[in-house]
């Protein structure tokens, strides 16, 4: 069949053109098509790693799951991840190219067009339908001459559009108005529905607003999705899940916010576990009454750490530790739980060494190549946190220009370390999907529990099988409130 595709753009960053995206994937593949998402330029300290090494965006890795596919880098073929307020790393093709400011950035990326459509032609040649997505808003009208992501990609892959708009910020009108009216005339051409995101309450109140706006755009609504607890990872920085505080009896995780906070989705594993409250904190006032304390990756560790110490939380952090709270470091959290830290060809900071927490007899160094590999083994030399699990398989994947050396007693079964646990209550992973190994989760978890004298759990669902059903709650919803038959018509069924 002739290949198809629609692009989804937004009036804003964050008015939900991933989950739409997301949503389409799932319906159209459950219609029987081979379908893949498309994001040509992804910001996001949110990243993954394919089978082959390669690092993408982790909104493709979800829409990607929602198409029953494994995620390849060509699904994403820009990576940008800002390193400092000045500076952003430049992934093309899953492979870093090297770091820019925004104005260099800004007159490069042009020249990024043939690799873009490279891949492109690849999802073009191989699946039915490609759904694309855009990046922020489409008019922003001081770079729109330079765009690769939004309007000039739906032209370069001749694409319908549909626009996304979110209700619950206010002003949904305006901006849907604003943004079609900001676009060419021959980009408003290109748009043949709008959808309406996140509505609270009874539509019937929204129907002459619906009705007033089709008249003064010609763009037809097709669907208003509700306000839904729908829990599907999501990368951008403009997320709720920072400002969620559970209130319940159980185990109570203290996540750092770090200035430069990468892959947080991380922590969605954690989040499906009924007896666990999850609060991120970025101030001493905040600690106190947690049970473990998460230090998660981070784009820049040397600075982070120098803001911890500032701040007094790295101070708190090592007397949890002496009273046997639990600490759990990930990538750049592990590397701040040594001994030192550093930097010498300047990769992350000007800072060029830094003291660690000291919690491990650990150093480490920051190479100039970074390594992005998915790891799988089994777990060795078991004990504290992890006793119980000889032989257990572990498995994720890392991104991280350092390499980490010492005297600690490794749990993996590699030469590398990669993973570290040291008396009761200090674990240590370079693994982003760490709570994803379902049996480690638990046992860590039951022995909070047994402290706390609260039931243990001895099985669970994987986190696997826990997106599967949240992929099917989004595409059940999005079915009930969303035109389908419309969208096949402006897929040209």
């Amino acid at each position: 069949m002739k290949h198809r595709n629609i692009m989804v753009v937004g009036t804003s960053s964050g008015a939900g053109k991933s989950i739409t995206v997301t949503a389409l994937c799932r319906v159209l593949t459950k219609d029987g098509y081979k379908v893949s998402p498309f994001k040509s330029q992804n910001m996001a300290l949110n990243s993954f790693v394919t089978k082959s090494g390669l690092e993408m965006g982790r909104a493709q890795v979800v829409q990607a799951y929602a198409c029953m596919i494994e995620p390849e880098a060509y699904m994403n073929p820009i990576l940008l991840k800002p390193t400092t307020d000045r500076k952003i790393q430049i992934i093309v093709n899953g492979k870093s190219i090297g770091n820019m400011s925004g104005i260099e950035y800004g007159k490069f990326k042009t020249s990024l067009k043939p690799e873009i459509m490279k891949s492109y032609d690849y999802i073009r040649e191989n699946y039915d339908i490609s759904i694309l997505e855009g990046a922020g808003s489409p008019v922003e009208i001081n770079i729109k001459g330079e765009d690769i992501a939004n309007m000039k990609m739906a032209e370069m892959a001749d694409s319908p559009v549909i626009l996304v708009a979110d209700i619950d910020r206010g002003g949904v009108f305006a901006s849907i108005y604003g943004t079609i009216m900001l676009m060419s005339e021959k980009e408003r051409a290109r748009v043949k529905g709008v959808i309406i995101n996140k509505f609270r309450g009874d539509i019937n109140i929204l129907k002459s607003g619906l009705e007033e706006i089709e008249k003064l755009t010609g763009v037809p609504v097709i669907g208003v999705m509700p306000y839904t607890n729908v829990d599907i990872e999501d990368e951008d920085s403009v997320t709720e899940r920072f400002k969620r505080l559970q209130k319940k009896k159980g185990i109570n995780i203290s996540v750092i916010k770090l200035k430069h906070i990468s892959n947080f989705t991380d922590i969605d594993a954690l989040r499906m576990v009924e007896d666990i409250n999850i609060k991120y904190i970025n101030s001493v006032d905040e600690m106190g009454e947690e049970d473990i304390i998460i230090i998660p990756g981070t784009k820049n560790t040397i600075d982070d750490l120098k803001e911890l110490k500032d701040n007094g939380i790295a101070t708190e952090i090592i007397k949890a530790s002496k009273n046997g709270k639990v600490i759990i470091g990930i990538c750049g959290g592990f590397q701040m739980l040594g001994e030192k830290i550093k930097d010498p060809y300047g990769i992350e900071s000007e800072i060029k060494e830094i003291p660690g927490l000291g919690l491990l007899e650990l150093e480490t160094v920051m190479e100039k190549e970074k390594n992005t590999t998915q790891y799988e083994g089994k777990l060795s030399n078991c004990t504290g946190l992890l006793e119980g699990l000889e032989g257990e398989k572990i498995k994720g994947y890392e991104i991280h220009q350092g390499v980490t050396f010492g005297n600690e007693s490794k749990v993996n079964d590699e030469d590398r370390i990669v993973t570290v646990v040291k008396g009761e209550n200090i674990f240590a992973t370079y693994l982003h999907g760490i709570f994803e190994n379902e049996k480690i989760t638990r046992n860590i978890l039951n022995r909070v529990r047994a402290k706390k004298g609260i039931e243990l759990q001895m099985k669970g669902i994987t986190f696997d099988e826990y997106r599967e059903q949240q992929l099917d709650k989004l595409e059940k919803i999005f079915r009930e409130n969303v035109d389908i038959d419309k969208i096949y018509e402006i897929l040209g069924e």
